[in-house]
């Protein structure tokens, strides 16, 4: 006998949206995203697709109703609650376009909770669009099977990072003159934290000083090679989750 094939299937579209869901609503998809259903995946009435709002979790809809530019999908079942999230926070100096996204994208699937870009005095962009990196990351989630979005926050000078940081929180951050191996010092601090990454230029000595000074922060080394400012991001999530027992 047959095996019954799993329901909905592994191939189903999930997509974000901002509105809370709930079961039994209907939920109206245009834009963007209906031209990616219709056109490109050409979904048709019945077929399932997954939804999820950073908010109540993920939820199983059905396309009730196709157009030509638009759909509505209604809501049948809650699939799962959003998943925990852990309290870690990346405070990064933006860098070029392309690779800030590339950031954005990758904090969203390694699980960070916070994105916080800081402006220090060697940052090369002066404006930064957080729509897009937004969008960066909801695309991470929807592709990684993710019901969690990173917070993402206003661009901060450095000098007001510090002065309003968090009493509870441990600040490891990633020193180009040396500092403890990152694995070492992060299993040595639980709790609430934060990973701050220079920009493609580095800190310089004022602000490492003036970082330095903070009494929550952590000097970390990531090892003997110099890393690009967006790899030393990815490294340092990587290796605070394993010793958060994340990985």
């Amino acid at each position: 006998m047959a095996a019954t094939p799993a329901w909905p299937p592994r191939s189903t579209p999930r997509l974000f949206v901002e509105t809370p869901l709930a079961e039994g609503m209907d939920v109206r998809v245009e834009g963007g995203q209906a031209h990616y259903l219709l056109s490109v995946l050409r979904l048709k009435t019945g077929d399932p697709v997954k939804l999820f709002d950073d908010a109540t979790g993920e939820w199983l809809a059905i396309t009730s109703a196709v157009g030509k530019r638009d759909l509505n999908l209604t809501i049948s079942a809650h699939l799962r609650e959003r998943e925990p999230v852990p309290d870690l926070w990346l405070c990064a100096a933006p860098i070029k376009k392309g690779r800030i996204d590339w950031v954005a994208e990758k904090a969203c699937e390694l699980g960070v909770a916070r994105l916080v870009p800081v402006l220090t005095r060697r940052t090369v962009i002066d404006r930064l669009n957080l729509d897009r990196l937004r969008s960066h990351m909801i695309e991470a989630a929807e592709q990684c099977d993710r019901t969690a979005l990173p917070e993402l926050a206003e661009a901060v000078k450095l000098e007001a990072l510090l002065r309003d940081w968090p009493a509870d929180r441990a600040l490891f951050f990633a020193d180009e003159t040396g500092g403890a191996p990152a694995a070492e010092a992060m299993a040595a601090h639980r709790g609430p934290a934060a990973i701050l990454i220079g920009p493609e230029g580095g800190f310089d000595d004022a602000e490492r000083e003036a970082i330095r000074a903070l009494p929550q922060a952590v000097g970390i080394g990531l090892g003997p090679r110099i890393l690009r400012a967006e790899t030393a991001a990815a490294a340092a999530v990587a290796i605070w989750m394993s010793a958060a027992g994340d990985w």
